[in-house]
C-alpha cells in the first residue's frame, strides 16, 4: 500500500474557505465516500449481501448515500442508530446489541413506528428471549431475532453448539418471535498479515460450522451475518453470507496502516488550528481529547504534510506536538489530519462539515450521536 500522504499530491483534503469553518471540525468528502461504497459493492458477489454497520458514521447523510447505491440493509449498535437509520427508508435494520431493560420496550416502539422496515435484534440467552416474546405479545407483534454467536471475541454471544441450537429453536417456538438466523462477529481478528488474518477467521468460522449444518438440516435456508471490516472479504467469498463492514465507508489511519489488502479512500479528515507555540520546537493545536478518539495510546492522528513529529501532551482541549518544523508554523495556521479511529471520532461531533469540490458547502447532523432521538 502506498502511503496516502505521498500519493495524494493534489491535496484533496484542503478546503478553499477555511475562514468559514470553526475548528476543530470533522470534514467529510461525499465523492470519496461514494467511491468507497462502489469499492464495497465491487468486493461482493451481490450487494444485497452487504449490511454496513452505521456505528461508524451515525448520520442520515451517509446512510442515504448507501441507499442511493442500492444497499438497503444495515446494522446498528444503539436504539438511536436504529431510529435514525429506519427514518432513511431502508428495507432492514438489525440492532446488534441485545436489548435489556427499557430498551426492549423501545425496540418494539420503533418497530411500531416504522412498520415498513424490518427491524430485528440479536439475543444470546433464554432470559432475554423470553422477555422479548412477552413484549412482542403485548405489542401484538412478531419480531425477528438473530442468535448472537461467540466465536472467540468473548464480548457478547453464546458459544456455538447445542445450547445455541436450543436457543434458536426456542425463538422459533415462542409467540411473537421469528428466528431470523445467526449473527457471527469476529471482531477480535485484526492481524495485519493477510494470510494469518484469513487463517484465524477460518478457524473461528469452523467452530460454528457443525451448528450451522444442524440448523440448516432442520430449518432449511439459514441467514447468517458475519464479520466486520477486517474479515468481511473472507466471509464475502462464502455463498449467501451477509457481511458488515463499517469503517470502510469513511476509512481511518488505523486501518489503512494495518490492512494493505483493503483498498479504501480516506473520506474523513480532522481540521484543526495552531493556537500556541509554548516553547522551542513545540506547537499546540485545538484538537483535544474531546475532538478525537483517545481511547488508545498515541498515535491518535496522522498529520498530513508534516513528518518527524511526536506527541507531547494531550488534554481535553489541547494537543501539544514537538516538531523541528515549528519555526515555519504560525499561530492560527490550519492543519489537517487523519484520525486513527474514525468511529468514536465521529461520535465527538454534533455536525460534520461536508466538502464538495474543495469547499465546505453544508453540514450534516450526526443524528445518532445522542442516546435517544425520540423513542
Amino acid at each position: 500500500m502506498t502511503d496516502f500522504m505521498d500519493s495524494d499530491k493534489d491535496k484533496w483534503y484542503c478546503i478553499s474557505n477555511p475562514n468559514q469553518v470553526n475548528s476543530p471540525a470533522l470534514l467529510v468528502y461525499p465523492d470519496r465516500i461514494e467511491e468507497n461504497i462502489e469499492r464495497l459493492i465491487a468486493s461482493v458477489s451481490d450487494k444485497s449481501l452487504l449490511r454496513p454497520h452505521v456505528k461508524t458514521y451515525k448520520m442520515p447523510g451517509i446512510v442515504r448515500l448507501l441507499i442511493k447505491h442500492g444497499i438497503r440493509k444495515f446494522k446498528c449498535a444503539t436504539i438511536a442508530e436504529v431510529e435514525m437509520t429506519a427514518g432513511c427508508g431502508p428495507d432492514e435494520v438489525l440492532l446488534t446489541y441485545q436489548p435489556v431493560g427499557p430498551n426492549i420496550r423501545r425496540f418494539f416502539e420503533l418497530r411500531k413506528r416504522f412498520p415498513e422496515v424490518a427491524i430485528s435484534c440479536i439475543a444470546d440467552c433464554e432470559k432475554i428471549v423470553r422477555q422479548l416474546s412477552e413484549k412482542a405479545v403485548e405489542f401484538n407483534d412478531k419480531a425477528g431475532v438473530w442468535i448472537d454467536i461467540n466465536v472467540g471475541m468473548n464480548r457478547t454471544g453464546i458459544a456455538p453448539g447445542d445450547e445455541a441450537i436450543r436457543l434458536f429453536r426456542l425463538v422459533s417456538d415462542l409467540p411473537g418471535l421469528k428466528a431470523e438466523g445467526l449473527h457471527i462477529y469476529d471482531g477480535h481478528i485484526h492481524e495485519s498479515d493477510y494470510s494469518l488474518r484469513k487463517c484465524l477467521c477460518d478457524e473461528a468460522w469452523a467452530t460454528a460450522e457443525p451448528m450451522i449444518a444442524e440448523l440448516k438440516s432442520g430449518y432449511g435456508k439459514l441467514r447468517i451475518i458475519a464479520g466486520g471490516t477486517p474479515t468481511f472479504p473472507f466471509h464475502a467469498a462464502k455463498e449467501g453470507i451477509e457481511t458488515s463492514p463499517g469503517t470502510a465507508v469513511l476509512w481511518d489511519y488505523g486501518y489503512s496502516s494495518a490492512f494493505a489488502d483493503l483498498d479504501f479512500l480516506h473520506a474523513a479528515v480532522l481540521f484543526t488550528r495552531v493556537i500556541s507555540k509554548p516553547g522551542k520546537d513545540l506547537i499546540c493545536i485545538d484538537l483535544g481529547t474531546k475532538a478525537v478518539a483517545s481511547e488508545m495510546t498515541h498515535p491518535r492522528i496522522k498529520l498530513i504534510g508534516l513528518s518527524d513529529y511526536e506527541f507531547v501532551a494531550h488534554n481535553e482541549e489541547h494537543l501539544v506536538i514537538r516538531t523541528a518544523k515549528a519555526d515555519s508554523i504560525e499561530q492560527g495556521d490550519e492543519l489537517y489530519c487523519i484520525p486513527f479511529h474514525i468511529c468514536p471520532t465521529v461520535d465527538r461531533y454534533d455536525k460534520v462539515s461536508v466538502v464538495r469540490d474543495g469547499m465546505v458547502t453544508e453540514e450534516w447532523k450526526v443524528e445518532a450521536r445522542t442516546r435517544q432521538i425520540t423513542v
